[in-house]
C-alpha cells in the first residue's frame, strides 16, 4: 500500500508529500510540518502512532486491519481531540459493496444464509480481512446480532446442521491475490451474489489519498469512507 499511495499521489495536485517512513522508522522529525498523517502499517505502529498525532493536533488516515476491540476503542478515545479517518478499505467499490450488503440484508429477510468469501495475498498476516470483518458485522447489525458469537471461520469438525443465525466467513491466501470478497446470501431455491474483485491497488490508494484531503477540513471525530462518499451523516 505503501508503493501505491507513492505511485497515486501525483494524481492529488492539493497534497504535498513531506516524507514516507516505513512502520520501524519515527515520524517525530515530520509531524511539527504534516496536516495529515495515512497510516497502513501494523497495530503496533499504528497505537505507536495514535498518541503522537493526538498531542500534535493532527489529521489521520487509518487503513491498518487487524486492530482488536481495545486498540479501536483508543482511535474513538482519539478522535475526541482529532478527525480520524478509519476504515477497513478505502475502495469506493468495496464501500458500494457495503451498502450494497445491508440493502441486501434488509430487503432479503434473516431466513436467507450469509456467507462471506475473502482471498488475499499469500504475505497478509490477519484473517479475516478487515473488509470481511466489516460485511460480517453489516450483516449482524441488520439482524440485529452479536458478529463475535455468530461469525463461523470454517467449519472442520462440526457435525451439525448450519444454524439459521450463523454468519461464515472463510479467508483463502492465494499467491499475488490483491483482493476478493463475496457476499452470498441464498435460502432454498436461490442465492444472491455480491462480489468486488480488485486488480490494482491504485483503487485503495486513491481513496485513501482524497479521503485524506477531505479530512483535513474536518472538525474532531470518528469518520469512515461512508461519511466520505456521503452515503451516511451521522
Amino acid at each position: 500500500m505503501g508503493k501505491a499511495l507513492l505511485e497515486s499521489l501525483p494524481r492529488e495536485s492539493s497534497l504535498h508529500l513531506l516524507g514516507a517512513i516505513s512502520s520501524k522508522e519515527s515520524i517525530d522529525p515530520l509531524l511539527d510540518s504534516a496536516d495529515v498523517i495515512i497510516d497502513f502499517t501494523t497495530p503496533e505502529a499504528t497505537m505507536e502512532l495514535l498518541p503522537k498525532c493526538r498531542n500534535a493536533k493532527k489529521a489521520l488516515v487509518i487503513g491498518t486491519t487487524g486492530l482488536s476491540k481495545q486498540e479501536e476503542s483508543l482511535i474513538l478515545e482519539a478522535s475526541k481531540e482529532i478527525p480520524i479517518l478509519f476504515s477497513p478499505n478505502y475502495s469506493v467499490g468495496v464501500n458500494a459493496l457495503f451498502w450494497l450488503t445491508q440493502k441486501a440484508t434488509e430487503l432479503l429477510g434473516p431466513e436467507y444464509d450469509a456467507e462471506i468469501v475473502e482471498m488475499h495475498h499469500r504475505f497478509k498476516k490477519d484473517a479475516p480481512s478487515g473488509t470481511a470483518r466489516r460485511l460480517g458485522e453489516i450483516i449482524a447489525e441488520v439482524r440485529e446480532l452479536d458478529y463475535q458469537k455468530e461469525a463461523k471461520h470454517g467449519r472442520f469438525g462440526i457435525f451439525e446442521e448450519r444454524k439459521p443465525s450463523e454468519i461464515g466467513i472463510h479467508a483463502l491466501r492465494v499467491g499475488d491475490a490483491i483482493g476478493e470478497h463475496t457476499v452470498m446470501l441464498g435460502t432454498l431455491g436461490e442465492r444472491l451474489e455480491l462480489t468486488y474483485r480488485a486488480s490494482t491497488r491504485v483503487a485503495y490508494a486513491s481513496g485513501a489519498l482524497r479521503g485524506a484531503v477531505w479530512l483535513t477540513k474536518k472538525e474532531p471525530g470518528l469518520y469512515d469512507m461512508q461519511h466520505f462518499l456521503k452515503i451516511k451523516t451521522n
